[in-house]
């Protein structure tokens, strides 16, 4: 699976052969056939893997979005993983999105559910900031955290254009801004 989640990396959906996959892997025909019907089941299954990586990455961060302090944590692990990476590769499951949301359904279904995955630790953190009293009442968990991800993604979008970083963090402030106007 990583093998193939690398090769997707560098040469994008369209370029990976279950060929190469062998060849990077030494795995023989059989043994690729063995566990992939072909190459859509071992593009799905690599969905998937990178979902669990995306969010395996930000471990526990995710499980303390219910106070400012937690969400600024997670702000600055998002910087601080692309200053690691060196601005290159964006988001892993954007990159998916632009390359198979058109053209495979299963597999925009599969990125879309891995996404909601990620808002809804942000969703529930919101969600238990109101019911602490942190936000405003009248505020709307699912909304904030629908415009926050799309702040990271078009900031780390951008960051990966760009090989700047800064440009994570201007979409990042813009979140917390966004986020700091529903403080009660």
């Amino acid at each position: 699976m990583q093998a193939a989640a690398e090769l997707i990396a560098e040469k994008g959906t369209a370029g990976m052969s279950l060929d190469d996959v062998r060849v990077r892997t030494g795995a023989s025909r059989s043994q690729l056939y063995h566990y992939f019907e072909d190459r859509d089941d071992l593009v799905h299954a690599v969905i998937d893997v990178t979902i669990d990586a995306v969010l395996d990455t930000q471990g526990e961060l995710l499980d303390h979005l219910d106070s400012w302090a937690g969400i600024d944590r997670w702000f600055d692990s998002l910087v601080q993983h692309q200053i690691g990476r060196q601005a290159c590769g964006g988001c892993p499951l954007g990159s998916l999105a632009g390359q198979l949301a058109e053209s495979d359904p299963d597999a925009r279904a599969a990125i879309a559910a891995g996404l909601d995955r990620w808002e809804a630790h942000l969703r529930d953190g919101l969600t238990r900031m109101r019911t602490s009293g942190k936000l405003r009442k009248d505020t709307d968990p699912a909304a904030l955290a629908t415009a926050t991800m799309a702040s990271i993604q078009g900031g780390l979008l951008l960051t990966q254009v760009r090989r700047d970083t800064h440009q994570l963090r201007i979409a990042l402030n813009a979140a917390r801004n966004n986020l700091r106007v529903a403080a009660a």
